[in-house]
């Protein structure tokens, strides 16, 4: 039977303004919190090659590194499916990169030894994009982004990607990292009883110890980029508006507009 692991993330709400604290460099979580969107097509398309029958898959794991507030995120997981979840979470994990969370996460996927791990191209709040990579490269598996449609046949899978120039078709064999992207597939909504059941489900609650992760490889000793300063975008000049009262008028204020910029 195959195993499927899912990497998923708590995300600051879409609605909430996001902004660095300045004292400390990291990402000002305070206010709602939810499942990465991006994460939720990962989920998505874990429980469409087991409905389908394409995978003999036996049980969908999620898995994530974060505050003891993601134990939202995981259970939003299990109510769109996943049978049970994985919590890393330790007071050493604050401030980790993308390096060191792909670190953590690669322990934690060695201990469910899957098939197949899935992955959103992107977390809502950092988008780095490279999470799935950085995985795949501790796990020594070959690893593939931005993936929209996903087919298999045995141990193959037939991966489309898209690519700046277009689509890329790529074959992989399993074990494998893959990123999907938004457009792979549309996310079921969880019913009210897959959401009332979803704190019944297993979760697993795991320190840096307890996943035999090594302290020195986390955290802000073991991250390798470090925030020095940010500052707001240059304000833009406000745009010319032409109210249409006399239509002539109007067409005659935007060609000659484009022609003083020759762009006509």
């Amino acid at each position: 039977m195959t195993k499927i692991v899912v990497l998923v993330k708590e995300v600051p709400d879409a609605a909430v303004q996001k902004q660095v604290d300045p004292a400390t460099g990291l990402l000002d979580r305070s206010g709602e919190k939810t499942l990465n969107p991006f994460d939720t097509h990962a989920i998505e398309a874990a429980l469409q090659l087991k409905e389908s029958g394409a995978l003999e898959v036996d049980e969908v794991v999620a898995i994530t590194v974060g505050p003891s507030s993601a134990v939202k995120a995981l259970h939003k997981a299990v109510s769109l499916g996943a049978d049970r979840s994985i919590h890393l979470t330790d007071d050493a994990l604050v401030g980790s990169d993308v390096v060191a969370t792909g670190y953590a996460l690669a322990e934690l996927v060695k201990r469910e030894n899957p098939d197949l791990v899935l992955a959103g191209q992107q977390s809502d709040d950092g988008q780095s994009y490279a999470v799935g990579a950085v995985v795949a490269e501790n796990l020594g598996w070959p690893a593939l982004t931005q993936v929209i449609k996903l087919e298999v046949d045995g141990t193959t899978l037939t991966c489309e990607r898209q690519a700046e120039y277009g689509y890329d078709t790529v074959k992989v064999q399993l074990p494998a990292v893959i990123s999907v992207g938004d457009a792979i597939n549309e996310p079921r909504y969880p019913s009210l009883k897959a959401i009332m059941g979803a704190k019944k489900k297993p979760l697993e609650s795991l320190s840096v110890a307890d996943a035999g992760i090594d302290a020195g490889k986390v955290g802000k000793e073991g991250r390798k980029a470090v925030w020095t300063a940010a500052q707001q975008p240059p304000a833009k000049a406000a745009g010319m508006l032409i109210e249409d009262d006399d239509t002539a008028q109007t067409v005659e204020q935007i060609v000659t507009w484009l022609d003083e910029r020759k762009l006509i």
